[in-house]
């Protein structure tokens, strides 16, 4: 006896989802995910934060960029909700009115969880790369790590690996130093 062949899930189903969770497409498979969790968005909001000024509005650093939290991505059959994006403004000059984008980013960055990893690494990184995405960061809060990846022939080669209080400069956005203890910092009394 067979069994029977597994319906791709479709956009309609993903917008069935409540706005608390986090909804993907991968595969034809509907993936749902809680929000992140705490130190995982004070992660995200501190690079959000540190990467806006300089890279989108220009104030320190080169400008060039939109950086955008949590972006809905229609990459082919693919829907995938990376952590924060970046494009090049040569490459999307004006960002689009829908509630998703269909254009590659030239960045993405993942907060890796305990629940999440398997899905940042295994699944989504392979879709970003043959998109030919350029960059990828994989940020682990709890091992307070910072992975750096670099498209090369269209597989991820590793370029650096951070972790700590570490100040870094990491592509595509090196014309910056980032201070990686202020992405772990949760206001707690140290001692």
């Amino acid at each position: 006896m067979s069994l029977p062949e597994r319906q791709s899930a479709t956009y309609e189903d993903l917008l069935k989802v409540p706005d608390t969770k986090i909804a993907e497409i991968i595969d034809g498979e509907l993936i749902v995910s809680p929000r992140p969790g705490i130190p995982h968005a004070i992660v995200a909001s501190g690079l959000g934060g540190d990467l806006g000024p300089p890279f989108q509005r220009g104030r320190g650093g080169p400008g060039g960029w939109w950086i955008l939290f949590e972006p809905e991505l229609h990459l082919g059959y693919h829907i995938l909700v990376p952590d924060l994006a970046g494009w090049r403004r040569e490459r999307m000059p004006v960002v689009p009115a829908d509630a998703f984008v269909t254009l590659p980013p030239d960045w993405i960055c993942e907060v890796v969880s305990e629940s999440s990893r398997r899905i940042d690494r295994i699944r989504k990184l392979p879709i970003y790369a043959s998109f030919e995405v350029k960059h990828a960061w994989l940020i682990e809060p709890e091992s307070q790590t910072l992975e750096v990846y670099r498209l090369e022939n269209k597989h991820w080669a590793l370029v650096a690996t951070f972790e700590g209080d570490a100040e870094v400069r990491a592509e595509p956005f090196d014309a910056i130093m980032l201070e990686l203890k202020l992405l772990w910092d949760r206001g707690e009394v140290k001692g």
